[in-house]
């Protein structure tokens, strides 16, 4: 196991040098792990870059080899990783396994077959007819050291989806996973050193935010954050003062749009699901939902039946379907925004309450409707168990209350009309939309993942992914190497009029133009081809 079944000593956890996990059903500690010195950084960046030079030199075929040993490595280690990550963060163990083992499982098997055939040399056609003499290629060589800066929501996949491209493309790892989550970070090492990964190649770094920014500070070659927007903004800062490039997921405010021919039993149970699947506690949760009015009652009844009937309580019983929010602090923030809905009009409709007989943080499923988009609730990313409903008009004013938010990460359209669904999804601004599904595009390993605006740039998963974790570089080859260019030196006002009409035989929208560009008069030459002065 990763770390002990048993209670921090008194003083262990007022130490620094320690990272305390805690239970958030029962408030009670996991165990403790060792925090990285910041002033060891620069021996650790020494020993990632010299195991990156050996692991870089290995072929491709030899690191997705590596890969699929860890998938197998990881299929055999799942149930211990499973009650790690019901232990740690109080997510189902049906989530633990749907949203966390499975989808790391087949990042690894998925990636490790691709990856030959993604990052080979890729050959590029000219198609200028003065360039057909070269032949040219796109390389993709490894960035060096990458550092991963992970959340404590998905402690297990979202972290993985980047560690394993990261490391199929030939970079080292420097993974610090959430102070929240230590014990599945701490876990993840520990997968691939019975993997048998190179010493020193994934490196597991403990420790709280000023952790993060003494990596950052110490030079890693790119930088992976997934988090909060506040957090993310002095990420990009410190990257940007570094000239470190970076991958930020800073969450989202998704919005669900149900039109009036949509199947309200699977919309109204999807709207559950996406609302409070791990307590709501997700960056692709639905946090808005735009209902047309003809079907706004009916589908609200369901969304207030089927909510009242979620099994609430600790991961240790695995029936349940919803557990406690991470931290108190995070359970105070949900209160705050609806008691500001309430204040402004909004209706509860089940829900609302905290369930302190289940423990600490347990906050009940909620149902809000007559809602505004002027309120924090609509407004402010929730990370929490609510799913709040507005009534609409028409799709038209649906697709302009989704995009009025500096957020921009996913959303959905529920119709029956797959066409107009489609139609409406390209009017959205986010990096993904689903047409009668919500959030599980995630699992989807040939989809790409991120957003803009507010929640953030670059992407994961899928080709685009895996292109994060390479330099891409162009290599030219020219096959007459003893023919000086047209274009060297040797300039005269000749030369300048025959390189005019080359423009016009590649370019002139007359023919007629083009065909002049060939003939040779006033002693011009009609070609730019010609020996050199120089």
């Amino acid at each position: 196991m990763a770390a002990p079944h048993q209670p921090l000593p008194a003083t262990a956890a007022r130490s620094p040098r320690y990272i305390e996990s805690t239970d958030p059903a029962t408030g009670a500690a996991n165990g403790r792990f060792e925090a990285a010195d910041p002033a060891s950084l620069p021996i650790v960046f020494a020993w990632a870059r010299g195991a990156q030079e050996k692991w870089a030199a290995k072929t491709l075929r030899d690191r997705c080899a590596m890969i699929k040993h860890l998938r197998d490595v990881i299929f055999a280690s799942r149930e211990e990783i499973i009650d790690v990550i019901v232990r740690e963060t109080g997510k189902p163990r049906v989530e633990a396994i749907f949203a966390e083992i499975l989808l790391a499982f087949d990042t690894a098997d998925f990636l490790a077959r691709r990856a030959p055939r993604w990052l080979r040399p890729e050959r590029v056609p000219h198609h200028n007819v003065a360039l057909k003499a070269k032949s040219a290629w796109i390389e993709f060589e490894p960035l060096g050291v990458v550092a991963i800066i992970a959340p404590w929501n998905y402690p297990f996949s979202i972290p993985l989806a980047q560690v394993i491209p990261a490391l199929l493309a030939g970079n080292a790892v420097l993974l610090k996973p959430s102070e929240l989550t230590p014990w599945t970070g701490s876990l993840i090492g520990e997968l691939f050193t019975r993997a048998k990964f190179p010493s020193h190649l994934v490196q597991v770094l403990q420790g709280a935010g000023e952790l993060g920014a003494a990596i950052i500070e110490a030079g890693p070659d790119k930088v992976f954050f997934t988090g909060s927007v506040a957090t993310g903004r002095v990420i990009a800062e410190a990257c940007g003062r570094k000239l470190i490039p970076s991958v930020l997921e800073l969450g989202g405010k998704d919005a669900m749009i149900v039109l009036a021919d949509a199947h309200l039993e699977t919309a109204s149970s999807a709207a559950v699901w996406g609302s409070f699947t791990n307590c709501g506690q997700a960056c692709l949760s639905v946090e808005r939902i735009y209902v047309e009015r003809p079907i706004a009652a009916k589908f609200t009844d369901l969304c207030i039946q089927k909510t009242k009937q979620l099994r609430i309580g600790p991961a240790s019983d695995p029936d349940i379907e919803v557990g406690p929010m991470i931290r108190l602090g995070q359970l105070e923030k949900v209160e705050e925004q609806l008691r500001e809905a309430e204040q402004r009009g909004a209706t509860i409709l089940a829900g609302g309450i905290r369930r302190l007989d289940l423990g600490p943080n347990f906050f009940a499923p909620t149902v809000i409707a007559s809602v505004s988009g002027s309120m924090r609730i609509m407004r402010e990313e929730t990370f929490g168990p609510v799913l709040a409903i507005q009534t609409v008009e028409s799709a038209d004013e649906a697709i302009a209350l989704a995009n009025d938010t500096p957020f921009a990460l996913s959303g959905s359209i529920w119709t029956a009309d797959a066409r107009r669904g489609r139609e409406l999804a390209s009017r959205i601004r986010a990096g993904s939309v689903m047409v009668n599904d919500v959030a599980s595009y995630y699992g989807i390993a040939e989809a790409p993942h991120g957003g803009r605006g507010a929640s953030g740039w670059g992407r994961t998963h899928s080709r685009l992914g895996l292109l994060e974790m390479v330099h891409s570089k162009y290599v030219d080859v020219d096959r007459l190497p003893r023919v000086p260019k047209s274009w060297w030196y040797g300039y005269s006002a000749e030369i300048a009029t025959a390189a005019d009409r080359f423009v016009d035989l590649l370019f002139a929208r007359d023919w007629k133009r083009r065909r002049n560009a060939l003939v040779s008069r006033d002693g011009a030459r009609a070609l730019v081809f010609r020996g050199h002065r120089i």
